[in-house]
């Protein structure tokens, strides 16, 4: 089989899509790589060190998705990227394609392309596998993020998020207690913040209770409390998941315009396109923008400057499935393992993941 690995285009994205070992691995079994130039530097993994694992380097972007029958990517792909992609190709990467447009949904099924999504390969114990060392890699970074937005020069209350004797800490509320929500949580308590998780799953929060030994604050995620919550928080993150389909609003612009001058939201959900109301996406050339006073920091692709940590990271995770979609081919990979089927968005025209096969139908995009 001929992979392709391009180098990312979206803005700070410095993640590739294999590493060297990964290219080692499917040389040795007499597969061809095409590897785009300076692809991996970001990540700290220089031409050389591809080619001399058997790597093929490429110089244009036309070659490396020309060339390739699989093409791995990790950030979602962009127009420029739609337009390139040939016909029949199997495409795998963080798609997020329940916030794309339309126009991008359609010209995958134009071509039949096979789009395996890595954040909806879910198992059968509905742990996301590939998703979540992103999300606990994103989740940890919201500590550092929010950190640096409290201060006095990025646009903050001028907050240290874990106070010092006598003045107390930062207020973090954070909606979702999945993997990046409680990776946050877990960070912001290593810097002494107050911390206060909200979901709907009351076994989750008695799993978080246990967890962190009552430090956490836990509440049902209920318009109700949401709207108590947020008048109190300096750090307000959205870490919700709904798996292949559009984050839910759950907050409102009304909730806020509530909010204290210059707290801070992380819409960490933003990849689905926002949980709150005034959220739109930015870059990390400019992260944030300030909205009804409050300042919202709304990066889609949080872990790419992260580069060698995240790209490490999501790799030890879709190795596997990458491993069987070469050795089986795509038909047979996907008939065996369940896990990888659910991944599969689009394939021979068809829209094959409900929850966008319904958003697609319904013209919502």
């Amino acid at each position: 089989m001929n992979i392709g690995v391009p180098r990312e285009r979206r803005t700070m994205d410095y993640r590739v899509g294999l590493t060297p070992a990964g290219i080692e691995l499917l040389t040795g079994e007499g597969h061809t790589c095409y590897v785009e130039h300076e692809a991996g530097l970001g990540a700290g993994f220089s031409d050389y060190d591809y080619e001399r694992v058997g790597a093929r380097i490429v110089y244009t972007a036309d070659e490396v998705f020309g060339r390739a029958d699989l093409l791995l990517k990790v950030a979602r792909v962009t127009d420029e990227e739609i337009d390139l992609i040939p016909e029949n190709q199997i495409l795998t990467g963080f798609l997020h394609l329940a916030s794309a447009r339309r126009a991008k949904i359609t010209s995958l099924l134009e071509k039949n392309i096979t789009a395996i999504a890595y954040e909806t390969i879910q198992r059968d114990d509905d742990v996301l596998p590939v998703l979540k060392p992103i999300s606990q890699a994103g989740g940890r970074m919201i500590a550092h993020v929010g950190a640096n937005l409290l201060q006095n020069d990025h646009g903050g209350k001028g907050i240290l998020v874990g106070g010092v004797p006598g003045v107390p800490p930062a207020e973090v509320v954070i909606l979702g207690g999945g993997t990046a929500g409680m990776a946050a949580a877990r960070a912001f308590l290593g810097l002494g913040a107050s911390v206060c998780i909200l979901d709907k799953d009351l076994d989750r929060l008695q799993e978080i209770d246990d967890l962190f030994g009552g430090r956490v604050i836990t509440m049902v995620s209920h318009n109700f409390n949401i709207a108590k919550v947020v008048r109190f928080a300096d750090i307000l993150v959205g870490a919700v998941l709904v798996p292949g389909e559009r984050a839910p609003i759950l907050v409102t612009r009304e909730m806020v315009r509530s909010m204290r001058p210059r707290s801070v939201i992380i819409d960490a959900s933003i990849d689905q396109g926002g949980c709150v109301e005034t959220s739109r996406p930015t870059t990390h050339a400019s992260p944030t923008f300030v909205e009804e006073g409050i300042l919202h920091y709304c990066v889609p692709n949080m872990s790419g400057v992260i580069g060698r940590t995240a790209t490490h990271a999501f790799n030890n995770a879709a190795w596997p499935y990458i491993q069987q979609i070469v050795r089986l081919g795509v038909d047979e990979a996907i008939k065996r393992d369940p896990a990888l089927a659910r991944g599969v968005a689009t394939r021979n025209g068809e829209i094959l993941n409900p929850a966008l096969k319904a958003i697609y139908e319904s013209g919502e995009q």
